[in-house]
Parts: structure tokens; sequence; C-alpha cells
């Protein structure tokens, strides 16, 4: 029995880093600044032997509905309507500061079954921080280091606890060939309307779009149905050529993007 829990938390609190824990390999882009994370991104996440879909989203933050950082909190907060668990995650080493308080109260009105994660727990400086977590009124904190890999076996016994039907001993078993999904990489240069395509072909307002170039930075993948087929489209950062790209973030969103199809990159394009 499948089911889907999502990551939330406030920006730079090391969601993405549990998010490619959970999903063995580096899906998600991964950066000291803050805000990286835009898009909800999907995964088939494992904690032992439990399986489930995991789903990564934007930092809570505190703005008008049309900005960006609104239509990131929108994303979000659609995450927790369609997830059955939430990992709300804090960082230890900060403790529960105000943001936490205010999202904290976002996610528990949800309704949903919430495992209090306390992150960048290694060694001891993030003690405090963990027990100043019990205010939030969330429970226990399961104190983990996902850049360490540590505490994963407590948050195995938490999700256990938060979902017990659902964590039940499950069968795995390989999809025939003519239901596996055609997968499909939509490239092009920033600001080309590669998400509002998508969102057309699936109906809904799935991915962040808006007039400001470069929204996307994570490769994100939605699965999309048409004559009885499925297909798993995979939105991608805009690339543009070796020669303009200079930040970090962005040489890591266009090799993301290149990675989603097996054609070369284009003469100049940052190759992955």
């Amino acid at each position: 029995m499948t089911f889907t829990i999502a990551i939330v938390g406030r920006p730079n609190v090391g969601k993405s880093t549990l998010f490619n824990r959970l999903v063995g390999r580096r899906l998600a882009l991964v950066d000291d600044r803050p805000g990286v994370t835009r898009d909800r991104r999907e995964g088939e996440g494992r904690l032992g032997d439990i399986e489930f879909t995991v789903v990564d989203t934007a930092g809570f933050e505190e703005s008008a509905p049309e900005s960006l950082s609104g239509r990131m909190r929108a994303q979000t907060e659609a995450a927790i309507d369609q997830a059955d668990a939430i990992f709300f995650m804090i960082d230890a080493r900060a403790g529960a500061i105000p943001a936490d308080h205010a999202f904290a109260d976002v996610a528990r009105k949800s309704g949903k079954p919430i495992v209090l994660v306390a992150n960048k727990s290694e060694g001891t400086a993030g003690e405090a921080g963990r027990l100043d977590a019990y205010a939030l009124g969330l429970g226990e904190p399961v104190s983990i280091s996902a850049e360490h890999n540590e505490g994963l076996s407590d948050l195995y016994d938490a999700l256990r606890a938060a979902l017990p039907e659902r964590t039940a001993q499950q069968v795995t078993q390989d999809l025939p060939d003519e239901a596996r999904a055609i997968r499909v990489a939509i490239v092009g240069r920033p600001n080309a309307g590669k998400s509002t395509l998508i969102n057309r072909l699936i109906g809904e307002d799935r991915l962040l779009t808006g007039p400001e170039a470069g929204i996307t930075r994570d490769a994100i993948a939605v699965e999309y149905g048409w004559h009885d087929r499925k297909f798993r489209l995979y939105d991608t950062a805009g690339i543009r050529r070796r020669s303009r790209v200079e930040e970090k973030l962005e040489k890591l969103s266009v090799a993301d993007a290149w990675s989603r199809t097996p054609l070369p990159p284009t003469p100049g394009a940052p190759a992955p």
C-alpha cells in the first residue's frame, strides 16, 4: 500500500538533503543559500523496508500570494493537502524560531500525522534546539543529520508510529512494459514557457510559472496520461550558452536538465 510524505519547513533547514537521502541519490539541488527549492518535487523514497512517495517542498515564507515566494508557498500547501503524513523539519542548531512556530500551526491545521524532525543534530550542538522544539506542540522531535546519515533508524520508528497501517509490510513488483511511463524532457531557453506547457497538458497549476526568468531550478517529474499511455514529463531549468552561465546554482540546474534527456547538449551549452 503506497502513501505520500511531504517534507516541509522554513528555508535552509535541510529538506532537500533529507529528500536526496530518502530517494538514495542526488535528485534535488542542494546549496548553502536559502530558497533553492521552488517547485515541489516527488521521488520514490525508502526507509528500511518501507517504501513511499516523498515530496520535497519550498521553504515556508510569509509573503504576498501574488509574489514568487507566495506562489512557492501555495505549492507547499498543495503538497501538504495531498500528503498522507508530514515530516516537519527544523534546524536543531538554530532551535525553534518564530517562523517555525508560525508554520507549525499551518501543518497542524492540515490534520495529517506529523513527524517533527530536528535536522543538523550531529554531535551535541543540536541538543538544546531539539529540546526547544517541544514548544512547537508537534510531539517528540526526532534527531537526525540528513547530511551525515545519522538518526534515520529513529525516523523509521517514528514513521511506523505515525502511519501504523500504511507502513505494514509492503509487496513490490516490477511493472509490465506496457505500464511503464514514457519519459519526455521539456527543454529550452529560460522563460520560453516550458512549465506553462506542462501545466496546460495536465490541466492544473502543478508547476510554478510567472514573468520572472529562471523560476524552475530542479528538473521536476510530472505524471501524465494520454490515450491509455502513461508519460512522465520532466520540466527543466532554462538553458543558456555556456559563456553566459556563471553562477554555481545555474550550472547545477542546467546539468540536472541535461541528465533528463539522452540527447547531447547543444553546442555552447553547459554539459552535464
